[in-house]
């Protein structure tokens, strides 16, 4: 019993290109196409290491105004409650003052805090469209289906950048730990005499810590982020990479398909070739070397100050040259040197050289004569 094979196309029918390597480096158009779709190498770990290492820098510069005015706030507050709880004749406070109270705090804490906030969500930006570039696409806002694919999702949590980021978290972790371990280790002794401290100093000296500890940690957490983005930058070169057929293909699509432009050159040729015979009936002389090469020359004083070359051509060209010449009874001068130099130094429709205007003199005047003594 024989078998049949053509009921399993897919095991025949295979894109052999999915198996293709990926090994020629990705084309500008690549790029820029990948660009424009919202992709491209970046770091969300240098991102937050530029926010938090300005927002530290903000609060060691701003920190203890914003410090003092909290606690004058706080001293504030207490003292309306204080005074409301005087005037009332030492009644409970309603939940209308004290809702207006804490309104009136929510609103100047707040104020305080908000050019922090904003110090925050500017480096934020900058830290991002550094490596965007600053150049923003909309297509990944646009909504897919892919998106929402859970077998997509499956994937990306057991991919390799998965445990990439992962490393990174714990890196990230055990940094922090250190850091601030070796911070508050080196203050324990201030640490110690918190309780000796008015409100205000220990307020500072904790705020001054933490605020060291930040630093650090964010200054730590730049190189890493440096890092991250360089080994992003490797990973998504890798990715855009091309094949071969691809590149193929793109140059298809930008210069056009090589046959086709083959073609249209050659029509090109043709057209400019008969154009080019279209003038030699108008031409003084051909000059040949006699076979291989054949230049045609027309002097006219009132056009040019010196002779033009109309036409030139070898072989298959010179042949026709000389036999639009024959037809047309104009004369053909072999001269082996002159043709050459002709043909190797002259663009057709441009002038001789001043080199060459005693050796194209002397076939001139021959022919002139001649069709003087004819006449």
């Amino acid at each position: 019993m024989t078998k049949d094979f053509s009921k399993k196309p897919l095991l025949i029918e295979l894109d052999l290109t999915f198996f293709s390597d990926k090994t020629e480096e990705p084309t500008e158009k690549k790029i820029s196409d990948t660009r424009k779709k919202g992709s491209v190498a970046r770091s969300q770990e240098l991102s937050m290491a530029i926010q938090l290492l300005a927002l530290f820098l903000s609060l060691r510069v701003f920190g203890n105004f914003a410090i003092e005015r909290m606690l004058g706030i706080y001293r504030w507050s207490l003292g309306s409650v204080i005074s409301d709880y005087i005037k009332s004749e030492r009644r409970i406070p309603t939940v209308a003052s004290v809702h207006g109270l804490m309104s009136d705090v929510y609103q100047q804490m707040l104020l305080i805090m908000l050019p922090f906030m904003l110090v925050g969500f500017f480096s934020g930006l900058f830290g991002t469209g550094l490596q965007f570039k600053f150049k923003v696409s909309t297509e990944p806002l646009k909504p897919s289906l892919s998106k929402f694919n859970p077998i997509n999702g499956f994937k990306r949590m057991f991919s390799v950048q998965a445990l990439m980021n992962l490393l990174v978290s714990i890196a990230k972790i055990v940094i922090i730990f250190f850091v601030a371990y070796s911070d508050i280790k080196s203050h324990e002794n201030e640490l110690f005499i918190l309780y000796e401290l008015d409100l205000t100093q220990a307020v500072a000296l904790i705020v001054d810590l933490v605020i060291d500890i930040g630093i650090r940690i964010s200054v730590i957490y730049l190189v890493v982020g440096f890092l991250d983005y360089f080994i992003q930058r490797i990973r998504f070169k890798n990715n855009i990479k091309m094949t071969k057929q691809e590149v193929r293909d793109e140059y298809k699509d930008e210069e056009g398909d090589p046959e086709i432009k083959g073609r249209q050159k050659q029509k090109m040729r043709e057209v400019s070739q008969r154009r080019m015979m279209q003038q030699v009936p108008k031409a003084d002389v051909v000059i040949t070397n006699p076979t291989h090469i054949a230049v045609a020359i027309k002097y006219d004083a009132d056009q040019a100050e010196a002779p033009v070359v109309v036409a030139k051509g070898e072989d298959f060209v010179a042949e026709k040259i000389k036999e639009t010449a024959r037809e047309n009874n104009v004369e053909i001068v072999e001269n082996k040197p002159l043709a050459r130099a002709l043909y190797t130094t002259v663009d057709i429709n441009a002038q001789i050289p001043p080199e060459l205007y005693q050796a194209v003199a002397e076939v001139l005047a021959v022919i002139y004569n001649k069709k003087h003594k004819r006449g």
